[in-house]
């Protein structure tokens, strides 16, 4: 059987996958910034470097592909060491502060410089002052924390296909920009939110989500997107019975983490004050509880009185997309076989 060796441990060598998939696999933590799952190799950040016997210099575990019989360390002095350098080096430049960033407890960077036991940089800084982006109603962007990882720009650019993020400009003045450098509000970007499900760092953050509490005090609940029949797997943060934030379930088909806009960002409803909780009848012009079967029969008998005044016709339904795929098809036979007429839409038709 072919095998490999991380820190001195033999494991069975798997084909096509890299240094840092198969240390994952194997249990081991290598901090990185600008690897994801579901992006394609990377190799921008070089924190996750290892070293490899018979090779002078230090690799990149994401893009470096394994092969039978490495011998990999993971933990060496000297790779602890540049690791320690690189993370000081990010937070010399831009502004990171952790005590009032959104992203605090799931922000990769904080994660590293605890593993590798950061507490402070040894450089000079350099904050930036880039005003933040906030036109956008769901989406805050903050360059100044953006550590230029290239996981927003990929997410838009290959994952979701919409082609908004770029980096622009040259140097140490290059920024993430939205089509030619305009505000989220104005560009072309149709609020997805990938960017922000995948941003490592706070530089990408809710904007429904800011000052309502951290992640670790949520309790995670795995549901199905309500919005149309495809089906997408979505996690609730929920936090004293209100949803915090909704973020993809990485982990599952048929989405692996994406979402629309409808599924990522339109919990409101759930807990919306105005939300109807018990069935109402419209009596003297205004609407007063009743039961169900007070509803109900109301309901069948203006739908009877409708029908023989004006026709079938006259009868129209809209379907809705938060409802279960059996109950649309319970409305569509009603609509057609019991009223008499084709009159039914559906909104996720389109």
């Amino acid at each position: 059987m072919s095998t490999y060796h991380i820190n001195g441990t033999e494991y069975p060598f798997e084909k096509g996958i890299t240094i840092l998939q198969a240390a994952r696999k194997a249990g081991l933590f290598i901090p990185t910034l600008c690897y994801h799952p579901r992006t394609e190799r990377a190799g921008y950040c070089r924190l996750c470097v290892v070293e490899i016997d018979g090779t002078t210099g230090l690799s990149v575990s994401c893009s470096t592909e394994l092969r039978e019989g490495m011998r990999i360390n993971t933990a060496s002095e000297r790779v602890k060491e540049t690791q320690k350098m690189i993370v000081e080096l990010y937070l010399a430049e831009g502004s990171h502060e952790c005590l009032s960033c959104e992203a605090c407890g799931e922000c990769e960077l904080q994660k590293a410089a605890y593993y590798l036991g950061v507490e402070a940089t040894g450089f000079p800084r350099r904050p930036k002052n880039i005003p933040a982006d906030d036109s956008s109603q769901f989406i805050v962007k903050n360059m100044n924390r953006c550590v230029q990882c290239f996981r927003c720009i990929k997410a838009c650019q290959d994952i979701t296909v919409n082609g908004v993020l770029a980096m622009g400009y040259r140097g140490s003045d290059s920024v993430v920009v939205n089509d030619n450098d305009r505000t989220f509000a104005e560009s072309s970007c149709v609020h997805c939110g990938e960017c922000v499900q995948l941003c490592p760092v706070g530089a990408l953050t809710e904007k429904k989500a800011k000052g309502k509490g951290r992640l670790w005090e949520a309790r995670t609940v795995r549901t199905t997107c309500p919005y149309c029949g495809v089906g997408c797997q979505m996690d609730l943060h929920v936090k004293e019975n209100e949803i915090l934030k909704v973020t993809g379930a990485e982990d599952v088909e048929p989405n692996y983490g994406s979402l629309c806009l409808k599924g990522r960002f339109a919990y409101d409803f759930v807990s919306h004050p105005q939300r109807l909780r018990e069935p109402m009848v419209r009596h003297n012009g205004a609407l007063v509880p009743v039961t169900w079967d007070d509803a109900l029969g109301e309901a069948s008998r203006s739908l009877s009185r409708i029908r023989e005044k004006y026709g079938a016709d006259a009868f129209g339904a809209v379907s809705c997309a938060r409802s279960t795929n059996e109950n649309n098809y319970s409305m569509m036979k009603f609509t057609r076989a019991v009223t008499g007429t084709h009159n039914i839409d559906h909104c996720a038709r389109t």
